[in-house]
């Protein structure tokens, strides 16, 4: 059984039956992290696969949380199916969970592989978390170490700096271009680095106020599309996404549109998300799906063309699948790389700060010493 086109706008429409809790929500200020997802979704999954029923089973996953506020959610969301609700009612109303979870539970059900979707689900939240884990692993020395620079380098400008300026002084003797350049800027670097952090705060309240504007989206998109190497590795894990999603939904037998209208509400990144659009127009034109992404530039033309093949012999699933996997190797390498290519950079850039800097502080002290011999 598939969802077809009209099912999905019904659900998806305002005016649908479905209703909200009114009231205040228990849960509205917290968000249950990936992890618990993950460890739900696999529980939730093997318990289902044990010939254990949907109600005894979020009993039993409930009672095994140490995390009162898990706990609360696993709870509503038992009592709204003992109230007769469906399962991906039920999580919906809780407002934890993304459309992309929810809809495929739906499918889970209509199709009766519930099982399946949740073990979909599981791998996708811990291919996440996996993905985020290297991320921060990779990142985390280079940011430390960037820290310290700063702190270092304020300390110089602000302490090391004024004792041999003030020695300078003394001797009254013409400095270099360096040394003066060096000079003008400790006796400004207050005024500096306030200006860069009220930079940098004024950035971050600008990203929290416009980051769900459309253009802004576009923008900050394609800035990051353009960085090099690090653009093709955002690039890539939203790609490895598009795969993941469809081959969940096309496996469970959603339709070709529905799939993509779902997997668009979860990617989370501009540029796909409105080249589904334009994809789903022209595939409802008759156009095959390898045609209508080979229009777009954010999928790759490796992609497109094993997306063709697998559409030749009806085997999209499977090719997604693949594709999934061969990018989230793609990704780990990448990731790898970035910081092999990093650290290296970093030490670089603090050795020619610290050492631009001495250079020209002990320079003039080489001068003036020089003329107290003479």
């Amino acid at each position: 059984m598939s969802l077809d086109l009209n099912t999905y706008k019904t659900a998806t429409s305002p005016k649908s039956d479905f209703k909200t809790p009114t009231g205040p929500s228990l849960f509205s200020s917290k968000k249950l992290s990936d992890k618990k997802k993950e460890i739900f979704y696999r529980e939730l999954g093997m318990l289902l696969k044990s010939g254990v029923d949907f109600k005894k089973a979020l009993e039993i996953i409930s009672k095994q949380s140490s995390h009162n506020f898990e706990k609360q959610i696993i709870i509503q969301i038992k009592d709204k199916v003992i109230e007769g609700r469906s399962i991906y009612e039920s999580m919906r109303e809780t407002k934890q969970f993304s459309a992309y979870e929810y809809y495929s539970v739906q499918i889970g059900e209509e199709t009766r592989k519930l099982e399946e979707v949740l073990s979909e689900l599981q791998k996708y939240f811990n291919r996440k978390i996996q993905m985020k884990r290297q991320i921060v692993s990779v990142l985390t020395y280079p940011a430390i170490v960037m820290m310290v620079t700063v702190l270092v380098l304020y300390f110089m400008l602000n302490k090391v700096v004024p004792m041999f300026s003030s020695v300078f002084r003394q001797f009254g003797s013409e400095l270099p271009k360096s040394t003066q350049v060096i000079i003008r800027i400790s006796n400004h670097s207050g005024a500096i680095f306030g200006v860069l952090f009220a930079l940098l705060a004024g950035l971050f309240v600008l990203h929290a106020a416009l980051k769900d504007k459309p253009a802004y989206r576009a923008f900050t998109s394609r800035m990051v599309l353009r960085i090099p190497y690090f653009g093709n590795l955002v690039q890539k894990i939203y790609i490895s996404r598009f795969c993941q999603s469809m081959k969940l939904l096309i496996t469970s037998k959603t339709t070709l549109i529905n799939s993509l209208s779902l997997t668009a509400k979860m990617i989370g990144f501009y540029p796909i998300e409105m080249a589904i659009e334009e994809i789903k127009d022209d595939i409802t034109k008759g156009l095959s799906l390898h045609e209508s992404l080979r229009k777009h530039h954010v999928f790759e033309n490796k992609m497109v063309s094993m997306v063709e093949v697998a559409e030749q012999v009806n085997q999209l699933d499977t090719m997604f699948d693949r594709l999934t996997e061969q990018y989230n190797e793609e990704i780990s390498h990448q990731t790898k790389m970035i910081g092999v290519i990093l650290e290296p950079m970093i030490i670089i850039i603090i050795g020619l700060i610290v050492g631009v800097i001495m250079v020209s502080m002990y320079a003039p002290m080489f001068d003036l010493s020089k003329i107290i011999k003479s």
